[in-house]
């Protein structure tokens, strides 16, 4: 039988993610990897010559699994979607509120703070953010043509402050500062003020 060689890729991938997740990105060597994905560390180094490659290929592994989550929530939201159930679905779907946002933003905080110094995990890092905010600004100038936002609001500076928002507090509740509920409802005051209060 063939082998699938991007199947094998993302089974040592998700090794990377896993190790990131539970143990952190500094534990992730490539005899780690590995091992978590119970191949040998030749296999590792013949789909990923370096550890770089590993890193960059899991991070946008990790990216498509943020994307189809918010996806998820988006197409949960309703139809037609609106700006106001579109902003709200994807911050929702980023606040570590259950298994699979605490997994998702435990790894990205390990990518954080390991891209400090590397420009290439850098740029990569930040590549979907940037993206993210855009839309929810181009979301939110939509809501103001619609008479949903106030017109006086700038757009750009708002998206940006409420991705900001969503990542301060989902640090809080990984670090038990308050829970998943409690940032929630922090969100959507903002949001309730941003949009008016629900009719």
């Amino acid at each position: 039988m063939p082998v699938d060689h991007e199947e094998r890729r993302k089974q040592i991938a998700e090794a990377l993610l896993r190790i990131a997740d539970t143990e952190g990105l500094q534990s992730a060597s490539m005899r780690a990897v590995a091992a978590e994905a119970g191949v040998s560390l030749r296999l590792v180094q013949y789909y990923f010559t370096t550890k770089q490659a590993l890193l960059l290929d899991a991070l946008a592994r990790l990216g498509t699994q943020l994307q189809a989550r918010m996806d998820r929530f988006v197409r949960a939201a309703g139809t037609p979607p609106t700006p106001r159930s579109t902003v709200t679905a994807i911050l929702t779907s980023i606040l570590p509120t259950d298994a699979e946002s605490r997994r998702i933003t435990r790894t990205y905080a390990a990518y954080y703070t390991l891209v400090l110094g590397d420009p290439a995990l850098e740029k990569q890092a930040t590549a979907q953010p940037d993206l993210l905010e855009g839309f929810l600004a181009r979301q939110i100038g939509a809501a103001q043509e619609s008479g949903e936002v106030a017109p006086e609001r700038d757009p750009v500076m708002t998206a940006a402050g409420l991705l900001a928002m969503v990542n301060g507090l989902g640090s809080g509740v990984l670090g038990g500062q308050r829970t998943g509920d409690a940032a929630l409802a922090v969100l959507t005051h903002h949001l309730d003020e941003l949009f008016g209060e629900p009719r």
